[in-house]
């Protein structure tokens, strides 16, 4: 925690409220009869999906970038991105006539790299580099002091904080229209821009709203400052979360995060959490949100309020690659129980795949992959079977059979070698 923290106040957020309110319009805060009904609690999808560049980012880039003094918006910009805050900039630098140059991580999906250039035009220039968010950033603030441009930092800087700050102020704003207070509001993070902006906010109009962070579990940057009681750099990062995947909590949202405990708590859920809550959103409410933009709904049961609270959820973006589907519908599967991998070794007989349906698989039960690894042993043969479940009860069931077969079945469990090797 730096020793001159000096703290972001409401009347900053409005300032930037007002400034970029003639560009981006307010979003929509949904009522959620689904998740009202499942939680007890009365829930709001604060929908940032439905912005220009489907994301929440334009506040804090485009306020950024409204800052900038007539010098250096002749030098032009640099931004790093995973894809949201690029579509910002590339925006702000379209609307503003600003050269941008953009650097974006190898996995950032092709989606939000097409969507870059869409809002850039002839303003912006993308270039792909490194394995993930930090190397990106790298990258980027070396071209920038290289050049003397000015880098538009994502999420740790102080203009960034107050423009995401102003997704605080709408809400709060909204439900007052409605005669309600703001009891709870549960927000991705990534490197702590949003959450930076919206405890900023509240801390100062609406002091007694509870503020929940939530991180996917395999880029936990926040957690483990905390637990560090300063900013660390994770070792290796799951970039699947790709909106939240940031290997540094930036140094200011901690200070943010730091100087308000009491009223923040920083929770972790599961990447296959995130897969079921985006399909869940797409089936029930037809919203199409990222996987950190179903972060906050995938952490709405960690939520400890009391039975009829307000609570929001902000769906932070948009911006999914339709092609990424396939290993979404497997990460819930596996979440729910109900997709198992296993090694098979199949004795070198006839009938021993007949006897492997008719003797282990239950009813319900479905190969949905077979594939056959090992061939040069005239007594066995191993084969990679991927099984989907009628239901997650069945599994012990489905393995007693498996014991009692002679049919040799090893499970594959996920997180292990094995697994990662040959599943993954």
């Amino acid at each position: 925690m730096t020793q001159n923290y000096d703290p972001i106040r409401a009347s900053d957020v409005q300032l930037a409220q007002s400034r970029i309110s003639s560009e981006i319009a307010p979003t929509p805060l949904h009522y959620c009869p689904r998740l009202s009904q499942i939680t007890g609690y009365e829930v709001f999808l604060k929908r940032e999906d439905q912005q220009d560049v489907r994301s929440y980012k334009i506040r804090g880039s485009y306020f950024a970038i409204s800052n900038l003094s007539e010098e250096q918006r002749a030098g032009g910009v640099v931004a790093a991105s995973a894809g949201n805050h690029a579509q910002g900039v590339a925006y702000a630098c379209c609307t503003m006539g600003i050269k941008g140059k953009i650097f974006v991580p190898g996995p950032t999906p092709k989606q939000k790299r097409d969507r870059i250039l869409v809002h850039g035009g002839d303003a912006v220039e993308l270039v792909v580099v490194g394995a993930n968010f930090d190397e990106a950033a790298a990258a980027a603030r070396a071209d920038a002091e290289a050049r003397g441009a000015t880098m538009i930092e994502p999420f740790d800087a102080r203009d960034t904080i107050t423009g995401q700050g102003t997704v605080a102020a709408e809400i709060v704003s909204q439900l007052s229209a409605q005669g309600r207070s703001l009891d709870a509001v549960v927000a991705p993070v990534g490197g702590g821009g949003l959450l930076g902006g919206i405890v900023s906010y509240v801390a100062d109009m609406s002091p007694r709203t509870q503020v929940y962070g939530i991180e996917p579990q395999g880029a936990a940057s926040l957690t483990a400052a905390l637990r560090a009681g300063e900013p660390v750099t994770l070792d290796e990062i799951d970039p699947f979360v790709d909106g939240a995947a940031v290997g540094r909590i930036g140094s200011l949202p901690f200070d943010i995060v730091s100087h308000n405990r009491e009223r923040l708590s920083c929770e972790t859920v599961s990447e296959g959490a995130v897969c079921t809550e985006l399909l869940e959103l797409y089936q029930n409410e037809g919203i199409i949100a990222e996987p950190a933009g179903a972060l906050s709904v995938a952490g709405l049961e960690l939520v400890d309020a009391p039975a009829g609270s307000t609570v929001v959820c902000v769906i932070s973006g948009g911006n999914n690659d339709v092609l990424r589907y396939a290993e979404i519908m497997e990460r819930s599967l596996v979440h729910r129980g109900l997709k198992h991998y296993f090694l098979v070794n199949f004795p070198q007989e006839p009938g021993q795949l007949r006897a492997f349906l008719e003797e282990i698989l239950g009813p319900h039960d479905d190969i949905t992959l077979f594939e056959y690894l090992k061939r040069n042993n005239r007594e066995t043969g191993a084969a990679l079977v991927g099984l989907q479940l009628g239901e997650a009860v069945g599994l012990p069931g489905l393995l007693a059979r498996m014991e009692e077969s002679r049919i040799e079945c090893q499970r594959l469990e996920p997180g292990t070698p094995e697994y990662e090797f040959l599943v993954s």
